[in-house]
């Protein structure tokens, strides 16, 4: 099984595809196939940058062709309200090229994707980069960050799925 795990935003979206085999453990068996960016330039219109975010997680999808889509449920502190509408925005085009392309789309809540691939629900950036580092059996940790996050989204599914196997 694929999934793509994407973190989305209006500057810098991170994506990751990951292979998981049927019955697989939880160490040593998640590969990675491929991650990335999209990036925007805060010059651009506000339709601009979401088509360049659609366009480009349009090709991971052709060329990749995941069974799953992963994002981050959207959680932003309520002191900052127009984060929260412009990550909605981003969002938005994630969950539209889930309904277009077909593919199941999973949200998964920021402090389980921590939980599950740290093991703390308030894990800092840095450790679940190490983490992804660790599970995908990396030489060094992925940059940016945006990319480790989306990958942790994919990992953190998978492992939803194991215990999902067990119960």
């Amino acid at each position: 099984m694929k999934i793509l795990g994407v973190d989305p935003g209006l500057r810098i979206t991170g994506y990751g595809v990951v292979s998981v085999p049927d019955g697989f453990s939880f160490h040593r068996s998640i590969d990675l196939i491929e991650a990335g960016v999209i990036r925007t330039e805060t010059r651009m219109g506000i339709a601009a940058r979401l088509r360049r975010l659609h366009d480009g997680l349009s090709e991971v999808i052709s060329e990749f062709k995941p069974d799953i889509l992963a994002i981050e449920k959207l959680y932003t502190h309520y002191k900052h309200p127009t984060t929260a509408i412009l990550m909605g925005h981003a969002r938005g085009v994630v969950c539209l090229l889930s309904g277009t392309s077909s593919i199941p789309l999973v949200s998964v809540a920021s402090t389980h994707v921590k939980k599950a691939v740290t093991g703390r629900g308030h894990a800092s950036k840095l450790q679940i980069q190490r983490m992804v580092q660790h599970y995908l059996g990396l030489k060094k940790p992925l940059e940016p960050f945006d990319m480790a996050d989306a990958l942790a989204v994919a990992i953190a599914h998978a492992f939803s799925l194991k215990r999902k196997e067990r119960d």
